[in-house]
């Protein structure tokens, strides 16, 4: 007898991350696990894979998806006893997803009939345990159906069908298999599905709790987390080098520095000052030979950020790149790092005069204040962008701006202070005033800078930080504070993100999506 070719027997069963290919398999597991219930849509799965792609499994058989399940993190404590599917999981799209929370919350459980007998579940619920452990969560908490309540509902309360599971009198398909696998009946919620009319509407909430928690200090509730902001109301002037400009920049990132400020934040092309000394009268020739001082703009501002400790919006400059020129503004960590965000949306002036190029990647950054976006001038008059922003994360959006007049002004600081108050962010915008009567197409400026807040109670009440007086070189200094927005977000007056009807429309990034933001 030849020896046996043993891969010819093996079937491999894995459980691993859910994946974007793996979207049209759990279409058709979902049909046929919950063939009377409402359906997910593609748009939630990939929500899930937008905001917490680490929590969400299935199980591979034989290259076929047998199972899947779904789950986010919240702070429970934050959510009424009584909450519902939709409350817990924002309509099935889990944007309330809360790395810093201190639950993992599972809205979703799927296994074939077929393979139901071969642990399938049990497999899924140990990659929830493991991830709790991994990510040091206080326990797991899910919403649990009582499939076989129906059946029974006619002579015993919800509470009394829970008791006979509980004391195995009555076999329940999915509540018995959550107690065997070590959850604990918290509470009834009614109304929790209102299409799961086999459990009449009814979930069990059940708790895992993970003995392995570890208490963390810095998780602790948090009453403010402040984050200073100075905004440079920048003097454009006549300058004869390159020199004198840096002195200008210096002296505003000392006083950052002497007001304990996290983000000092210049206006939009303000480099464009350097113009004065070039001798170049042709604007699109002009901004080709400003482009050659992009090396020691970057230098100064680098050695700034980490001399001064103070992280930097350095407005922005114009950089040619493939013989094409952009508008990029560049954020200076503190660390010495340094990111950068093209301009988005040229404006004529711009495509006219100088042959600007758009940038196509709505970027979100990491710092040590938490996420930022930056948005240049015209670009906060398009709301897509801060939404875009917010979904990856950004707490404040930073503007730099550069107008001539009252008008396009105004156009710079309604729109900012929309997008504070539709997307619950802060943001901030910086302009250039005074004149270069020596510079082509940088005749005169208008600016009024100011940071600006959310409309709610605990913000300020008119939604101004602070803000300069109107065309006059200075500075406003103001804090911001990340934790009651947080806490708005989730419990306001209103709640724009969590409220919005996401079943009725959503937002699709076209171009550039390979992007994803770093993970803090």
């Amino acid at each position: 007898m030849s020896k046996l070719d043993l891969s010819q027997f093996e079937k491999k069963m894995i459980v691993r991350n859910t994946q974007d290919g793996d979207i049209d398999q759990l279409f058709e597991l979902q049909k046929i696990c919950f063939p009377d219930m409402e359906p997910w849509e593609r748009e939630h799965l990939q929500s899930h894979l937008r905001y917490f792609p680490e929590g969400q499994f299935v199980v591979e058989f034989d290259g076929n998806i047998i199972g899947s399940c779904s789950s986010l993190i919240v702070n429970f404590d934050e959510y009424d006893d009584k909450h519902t599917w939709d409350d817990i999981t924002d309509k099935g799209y889990i944007t309330n997803h809360d790395p810093e929370g201190y639950n993992l919350y599972g809205i979703e459980v799927m296994v074939h009939p077929k393979f139901r007998r071969m642990k399938i579940g049990r497999r899924l619920y140990e990659a929830r345990k493991e991830l709790a452990r991994e990510y040091n969560l206080k326990s797991i908490i899910i919403g649990g159906r009582i499939p076989n309540y129906h059946k029974y509902e006619s002579d015993l309360s919800p509470r009394e069908y829970v008791e006979e599971v509980r004391n195995q009198n009555i076999y329940d398909p999915v509540l018995t298999f959550q107690i065997i696998n070590g959850f604990t009946v918290m509470r009834i919620n009614p109304n929790y599905l209102p299409d799961d009319e086999m459990s009449s509407k009814y979930a069990t909430l059940m708790e895992w709790n993970n003995i392995d928690y570890r208490t963390r200090t810095k998780r602790h509730f948090k009453t403010s987390h402040p984050v200073r902001i100075m905004v440079i109301q920048y003097m454009m002037k006549n300058i004869n080098s390159f020199e004198e400009f840096s002195r200008q920049c210096e002296y505003y990132v000392d006083v950052a520095a002497d007001y304990g400020a996290d983000f000092a934040v210049f206006p939009e092309i303000f480099t464009t000052q350097l113009m004065s000394f070039l001798e170049e009268k042709v604007p699109s020739k002009a901004v080709r030979r400003l482009s050659d001082y992009t090396e020691d703009y970057i230098e100064m501002f680098t050695h700034l950020a980490v001399k001064y400790n103070v992280n930097i919006i350095g407005g922005s400059h114009f950089v040619e790149e493939d013989e094409q020129i952009y508008n990029i503004s560049y954020l200076f960590r503190r660390d010495g790092t340094i990111e950068k965000q093209y301009k988005i949306h040229v404006t004529p002036n711009e495509r006219t005069w100088w042959g600007i190029q758009p940038g196509d990647a709505v970027k979100v950054f990491d710092t040590d204040c938490g996420k930022i976006a930056i948005q240049i001038c015209y670009d906060i008059q398009f709301p897509e962008l801060a939404r875009y922003a917010v979904d990856l994360g950004a707490n404040i959006i930073f503007v730099p701006f550069c107008t001539d007049d009252r008008q396009g002004y105004l156009r710079v600081r309604y729109c900012a202070q929309a997008r504070a108050v539709e997307n619950q962010v802060y943001t901030v915008i910086a302009g250039t005033v005074g004149n270069m009567t020596q510079v082509e197409n940088m005749d005169i400026q208008y600016a009024q800078s100011g940071i600006f807040t959310p409309s709610d109670f605990e913000f300020a009440r008119d939604g101004i930080v602070g803000e300069c007086n109107a065309n006059v070189e200075t500075v406003v200094v103001g804090d911001v504070d990340l934790e009651i927005l947080r806490r708005q977000r989730k419990s306001g007056t209103v709640r724009q993100l969590r409220d919005r009807r996401s079943d009725l429309f959503d937002l699709h990034y076209k171009v550039n999506t390979e992007y994803k933001p770093e993970r803090t």
